[in-house]
C-alpha cells in the first residue's frame, strides 16, 4: 500500500444509493455547533477535473459528531435552508480568498 504525500487532505469514501463508490478529499470543515448545533464538510471528489468554467463539482454535506469525537453520518443539507448555504458559502468564499 503506497501513501501519497504530497497533500494531507482527508479522503473519505461515499456510497451512493445504487451501492457505488467514490472517493472524496475533505476540503474543509465548519463548525456550525452554536449557530446549527452541527458541522459542515465540503467535499471534491479526488481526481476531479475542471470543467471549461475551471469550476469543480464539491457537494456540501452536514454531521453531527458522535459522542466519541468521531465523525458522525453525513446529512444532506436542506435545499430550503437559506441561512445553512449563506454560511458555507461565506466560509468557503474566504477559505479560497486565503489559498
Amino acid at each position: 500500500m503506497s501513501h501519497n504525500h504530497e497533500h494531507d487532505h482527508e479522503v473519505i469514501t461515499l456510497v451512493d444509493e445504487a451501492g457505488n463508490e467514490t472517493l472524496f478529499e475533505i476540503l474543509l470543515t465548519i463548525d456550525g455547533q452554536e449557530e446549527y448545533g452541527k458541522n459542515y464538510v465540503l467535499l471534491v471528489p479526488v481526481g476531479a477535473e475542471e470543467d471549461e468554467a475551471g469550476q469543480v463539482e464539491i457537494q456540501a454535506y452536514s454531521f453531527i459528531e458522535n459522542e466519541d469525537g468521531t465523525e458522525g453520518d453525513l446529512q444532506p443539507i436542506p435545499e430550503d435552508s437559506e441561512a445553512e448555504w449563506n454560511m458555507i458559502e461565506e466560509v468557503f468564499n474566504s477559505f479560497l480568498d486565503e489559498e
